[in-house]
């Protein structure tokens, strides 16, 4: 089994092979979204980079299902500025975008602020140690599933509802490179809607459209812990969202909108 989600291409930077591991539990011919998402993050980060700047949001828009193929990723910088600036960036295969994504790079303050320590978030969470491995329920052998580490500290994936899990990398996003803490953030975050899910797998598919990251810090260490919660409408919208923490606190909020529909 491949030790990566992507290899690169020697012989083109922009060019990615994807892996089993990048595999999603609609199609086994599709890639989970939260894959693609990092791999976007990648070329975010790489894309012009500027000491003392972070990434703050990325939104990602799905245009498609992803393939298992090789993805050509691209960033730009489409709005300069001295203290913030927007990049732009897609992946593609042979067919075409299958994902964009909008990130806001903002510059850090130079000394930090002194601002009043009872407005600054906190937040304490059971901490994955503590806490038992679980599997994703799903009928392929490899795939995005068996390339993280899943924690619940509330909730399972055979309880519908409402649920806080810890979710590890097992495997680096690009082979040859550690995962940054903006990656392991966008992998995780895309699980928002399969942790909490509300309805039956076997009878729906809820599907997310887009993902949204918005972090006021990037996490610490390899967990990442979604306290996350799904709201389906009968009209076949959804919403999950999700509390973002680390070991040690608060990191922001994901989003994901969600298509509801039966199983055909």
């Amino acid at each position: 089994m491949a030790d990566a989600f992507y290899l690169p291409d020697p012989a083109d930077p922009d060019r990615f092979v994807s892996t089993e591991l990048t595999r999603g539990p609609w199609s086994p011919d599709a890639q989970h979204a939260g894959p693609p998402s990092a791999l976007l993050g990648h070329v975010i980060e790489r894309c012009e980079p500027r000491p003392g700047f972070q990434v703050g949001r990325v939104a990602v828009e799905i245009l498609g299902p992803v393939p298992l193929a090789p993805l050509t990723a691209r960033a730009e910088v489409v709005r300069s500025g001295r203290s913030v600036e927007l990049i732009q960036a897609t992946l593609s295969s042979e067919r075409g975008p299958v994902m964009q994504a909008t990130a806001w790079r903002l510059k850090l303050a130079e000394p930090a602020l002194d601002l009043p320590v009872e407005f600054l978030p906190t937040g304490a969470m059971t901490l994955p140690a503590e806490t038992a491995a679980e599997r994703f329920p799903s009928d392929q052998a490899i795939g995005f599933h068996t390339g993280i580490e899943y924690r619940f500290t509330t909730g399972s994936f055979a309880t519908p509802g409402p649920a806080m899990c810890w979710i590890r990398l097992k495997h680096p996003i690009v082979a040859g490179t550690t995962p940054s803490p903006l990656e392991r953030t966008l992998a995780a975050a895309d699980s928002g809607n399969g942790v909490s899910a509300v309805l039956d797998w076997s009878k729906y598919l809820f599907i997310n459209t887009d993902l949204t990251v918005t972090l006021h810090r990037h996490p610490i260490g390899e967990w990442v812990c979604l306290d996350a919660v799904t709201h389906p409408q009968p009209h076949g919208i959804g919403l999950a969202e999700s509390a973002l923490f680390d070991e040690t606190g608060p990191l922001g909020r994901s989003t994901q909108t969600l298509l509801i529909a039966p199983r055909s």
